[in-house]
C-alpha cells in the first residue's frame, strides 16, 4: 500500500509536467487540446485515488523525504485536482475566444497548456510538501507560471495585472523566508536541521525557542503567506489578477491556490503552536479572517463586473477558513474541511461562466452582467448555483460549513468574534443575493445576438451542482466522523 500512495503521488505531481512539456514540443498544435484532456484526467484520477488512501490510512505516508500524504493535505489535494481538471477540460473554450497575446500565434495555445499544467503540478505537490522549506519553496514556485498566465492576454491591464501580483506575492513570501530565517537563528542551534523538519518534528524541535522570537517568526511567516492567501489588508493584488486571467486560470487561482497557501499557513500554526500558544496562533488568524470580511463586505455590495465579484467573495471566503481554522474547534473544523470543498466547486463554476458570458455580454468584463436568465438560460442556471451557493444560502454546503465554524468559535468561547463574523457573512449574503437577481433577471444589457457556446459549460454545471448535493446531504455526518477528530488531534 505504500509504495503505491508514493507511485500515485510522484505520478500526481510529474504526469502534468510531462504532459505540458510533450504539449510544446509537439510538432502538431492542433492535438494538444486532445493531449492535454488525456494527461488532465490521468493527473486528476492519481490524484483523487491518492487523496481517497489518504483518508482511508490512519497514519501520514512519507514520499521520499520530502513529502507527506495525511488527512488535511488530503482534503485540499482533492480540491486542486477537480479545479484543474475542470479548468484543462474547459480551456479549449476559452482559447476559441481569445487572440495570442504576447505569444507567438502558432504557439501561443502549446504556451498556454505549459503554463497551465506547471502551474497545476506545483498546486498539486504544495499540500503534499513534508516540512516548511518544500512548502515555501513550492509556493514559490507557483507565481511564475502563474503571473504568466495571468497576462496571457497580452493586454495592458493583464500585463499590469500580472506584473502586480509577481511583485507583491514575491515581497509577501520574501516576509515569510525572513520568518523562517528568524526561527531558525531562533533555535540557535538546539533544532538543528529545523527549516528541513518534518512537519510532524517541528513542534517538537520549536517547543525549546523562547517565546518571543518563536512568535515574531510566526508571525512574519503567516504576513508572508497572507499576501498569496489574498487576505486583508494585503490581498491588493487579488482583485486585479483574478479579473485579467482567463477564467479557467482565475478558478484554479481562487479555488485551488488560495486554499492550498491557507493549508501551509494551517500546518505552520499547527507546527509552531508549542512555541507560541493557543490563544497568540488563535488571535492572528481570527484577525485575518475579521479583516478580510470587513473589507470584502463593502465591495460585494457594489455593481462590480462578474469575475472582479467573484474575487471579492474569494476574499471573503478565505476569511471565514481563517475563522474556521483559528477557533480549532471539532465543529468549527469540519466547517474547514467542508468549506474547503464547497468553495472548490462553486467559485470555479462561476469563473468558468465567464466564457460565454463575456462572449454574449461583453460589456461584463466593466459592468454587472443582468438579464442572463432572459438572453441563456443555461449561462443564467450556471451563474444562479454559483452565486447561490457562494452567497452561503440554505441548503448549500458553504451555509452548513459557516454554520460549522460559527458553532464551532461560541463552543470555543470566541461568542463576540462570532457575533461580529455572523453580521458581516449576512451582509455579504444580502450583497450576493442582490448580484443574483440582477444578474438572472434585471433588465438585459446590450448583448450580441448569436448564442455563446455553453455545453461545456452545461455539462460542468452539471457536474458541479451533483457535487455540491452530495455534499449537501453528507455534511451532517461530518463533525462526528474520524476525519474530524484527525484533523482536531493534529491542529491541537
Amino acid at each position: 500500500m505504500t509504495d503505491l500512495i508514493v507511485a500515485l503521488a510522484l505520478a500526481s505531481f510529474l504526469l502534468p509536467i510531462a504532459a505540458g512539456l510533450a504539449i510544446q514540443l509537439a510538432p502538431v498544435a492542433r492535438l494538444s487540446g486532445r493531449v492535454a484532456a488525456a494527461a488532465a484526467g490521468g493527473t486528476a484520477a492519481c490524484a483523487l485515488a491518492l487523496s481517497a488512501l489518504a483518508l482511508d490510512r490512519a497514519e501520514p505516508t512519507k514520499v521520499l523525504k520530502l513529502g507527506v500524504v495525511d488527512k488535511p493535505g488530503a482534503i485540499f489535494l482533492a480540491a486542486i485536482a477537480v479545479v484543474g481538471l475542470m479548468s484543462v477540460w474547459l480551456s479549449p473554450s476559452y482559447l476559441v475566444t481569445t487572440g495570442r497575446g504576447f505569444f507567438p500565434a502558432e504557439r501561443a495555445r502549446s504556451w498556454y497548456y505549459l503554463m497551465l499544467f506547471l502551474f497545476w503540478a506545483a498546486l498539486l505537490a504544495v499540500p503534499l510538501a513534508a516540512n516548511l522549506t518544500s512548502a515555501w519553496l513550492l509556493v514559490e514556485a507557483t507565481t511564475g507560471a502563474s503571473a504568466l498566465l495571468v497576462a496571457f492576454n497580452g493586454k495592458r491591464s493583464a500585463l499590469e495585472a500580472g506584473w502586480k501580483y509577481l511583485v507583491l506575492t514575491t515581497i509577501g513570501l520574501t516576509v515569510a523566508l525572513l520568518g523562517i530565517v528568524v526561527l531558525v537563528a531562533a533555535a540557535r542551534g538546539r533544532a538543528g536541521g529545523l527549516a528541513l523538519a518534518d512537519w510532524s518534528e517541528l513542534g517538537e524541535r520549536t517547543a525549546a525557542i523562547p517565546h518571543g522570537p518563536a512568535l515574531t517568526a510566526f508571525v512574519l511567516i503567516l504576513v508572508g503567506l497572507a499576501a498569496k492567501i489574498g487576505w486583508a489588508p494585503v490581498h491588493n493584488w487579488l482583485p486585479d489578477a483574478h479579473s485579467e486571467a482567463p477564467p479557467p486560470v482565475s478558478a484554479l487561482l481562487s479555488a485551488a491556490l488560495l486554499p492550498a497557501v491557507v493549508l501551509v499557513a494551517w500546518r505552520v500554526k499547527t507546527a509552531l503552536l508549542p512555541a507560541i500558544g493557543a490563544p497568540a496562533a488563535r488571535h492572528v488568524f481570527i484577525g485575518f479572517g475579521l479583516a478580510s470580511l470587513a473589507i470584502a463586505v463593502p465591495f460585494l455590495w457594489r455593481p462590480l463586473a462578474w469575475k472582479r465579484l467573484l474575487a471579492y467573495s474569494s476574499l471573503e471566503h478565505m476569511g471565514v477558513l481563517a475563522l474556521g481554522i483559528g477557533f480549532g474547534s471539532k465543529l468549527a473544523l469540519a466547517g474547514v474541511a467542508l468549506h474547503v470543498l464547497g468553495h472548490a466547486l462553486a467559485k470555479s463554476l462561476g469563473f468558468y461562466a465567464a466564457t460565454p458570458l463575456l462572449q454574449l455580454q461583453p460589456a461584463a468584463a466593466r459592468h454587472s452582467p443582468r438579464g442572463l436568465a432572459r438572453t441563456s438560460p443555461t449561462l443564467g442556471g450556471a451563474v444562479g448555483v454559483s452565486l447561490l451557493t457562494l452567497s452561503g444560502l440554505p441548503p448549500s454546503p458553504l451555509f452548513v460549513s459557516e454554520l460549522f465554524i460559527l458553532l464551532g468559535g461560541a463552543l470555543s468561547g470566541q461568542t463576540a468574534v462570532v457575533a461580529v463574523a455572523a453580521v458581516l457573512l449576512a451582509l455579504a449574503f444580502l450583497g450576493l443575493a442582490h448580484a443574483f437577481v440582477e444578474s438572472l433577471v434585471g433588465r438585459p444589457r446590450l448583448h450580441r445576438e448569436h448564442a455563446a457556446a455553453t455545453r461545456p459549460l452545461a455539462v460542468a454545471a452539471a457536474a458541479v451542482t451533483a457535487g455540491l448535493v452530495a455534499l449537501s446531504s453528507t455534511a451532517y455526518l461530518l463533525p462526528g466522523s474520524t476525519l474530524v477528530a484527525e484533523l482536531w488531534r493534529w491542529s491541537s
